[in-house]
């Protein structure tokens, strides 16, 4: 080889070198730049998350783990747990369990000096997960300062299974965890119940126990065959109910109720809601299959007691 031709191949191997080494410093600069972030901006990245995704993505980063004790907003959901939609008695129990592990570890561990904006947890009602999960939640509101906090329970039989013996097994495993955790529930500012049909006064006594609750969903949920309920409550604004059997659903006295929403309430010879006492009712959604034997709702007697409705959200699924 001529000493020109090897000055040649020294040049393009020395510029193939600097390229490579160029192209690796901006890979690494591109990789870093999410930990490169101020805490503050990770913060609020990871609190729009859910939770256990936060905590994966943290698990990378050793700077990054430190972050999982100073999160404000926390959101623990058993359909963040891979196989929670396999309907089989092994996969609920793995599912709920590590719901039930993670929660009790995070909020053991999170620092006290940081308040917790919102608290949302959605698990399966299972013993003795949905205690451990409760007595968890009793414990950090009694210790730390909690903004939100939000129950969302979910049966083991979807309503498509569920016997009228299922919906009274499922109302009274829920009143015995309600009254182990009574301090949780005191503390609530949202709660979902599904596929539960209750005692005549369970219902009223949720509500005299969750003082702070401001949302209330109900799920085919009852009191059985042609109910009546009767709600009061200080501090409700919103109430929504999807299916049941209740003949009637009374707004007895709900003075900051703003919101309601009824879907496919049951035929009944009466309308499937009274208003009360409801000066604050402003929103009004009724959804239900339009079919013959449904009795004609007249608007002007449902609504004879309502001071005002600025939105009102009729759909009837059909054209009559």
């Amino acid at each position: 080889m001529t000493k020109k031709r090897r000055h040649r191949r020294n040049n393009v191997n020395a510029t193939q070198k600097a390229t490579l080494n160029k192209d690796a410093a901006g890979s690494e600069e591109v990789g870093d730049r999410l930990s490169k972030l101020p805490n503050d901006i990770l913060l609020n990245i990871l609190e729009r998350v859910d939770t256990l995704d936060a905590i994966r993505t943290c698990i990378l980063s050793k700077r990054m783990m430190k972050l999982c004790t100073e999160l404000s907003q926390f959101f623990l959901s058993c359909s963040s747990i891979p196989g929670h939609n396999v309907r089989t008695n092994s996969e609920y129990v793995r599912t709920n369990s590590a719901v039930a592990h993670v929660t009790d570890n995070i909020l053991s561990t999170k620092s006290p000096e940081i308040t917790i904006s919102k608290l949302k947890i959605r698990f399966i009602l299972m013993q003795p997960d949905c205690y451990t999960i409760g007595k968890s939640v009793a414990r950090t509101m009694a210790t730390q300062k909690v903004g939100a906090a939000e129950f969302e329970i979910i049966t083991e039989k979807i309503h498509k299974k569920c016997s009228p013996a299922d919906l009274l097994d499922h109302a009274k495993q829920f009143n015995d965890f309600f009254s182990a955790c009574l301090d949780a529930f005191a503390g609530l500012k949202r709660l979902w119940l599904r596929n539960m049909r209750f005692g005549e006064s369970d219902i009223p006594n949720i509500l005299s126990t969750c003082k702070l609750l401001e949302s209330l969903h109900l799920t085919n949920c009852d009191s059985g065959m042609n109910s009546v309920v009767q709600l009061e409550h200080a501090k409700l604004t919103e109430l929504e109910v999807k299916y049941g059997k209740f003949e009637i659903v009374e707004l007895t006295c709900l003075p900051k109720l703003q919101r309601v929403s009824y879907k496919g309430w049951f035929n009944s010879h009466k309308g499937p809601l009274y208003f009360g006492f409801v000066p604050q009712l402003s929103k009004l959604r009724l959804t239900k299959i339009g079919t013959r034997p449904t009795r004609t709702l007249e608007l002007s007697q449902l609504l004879d007691n309502v001071p005002h409705i600025g939105n009102l959200h009729l759909d009837f699924q059909s054209e009559k």
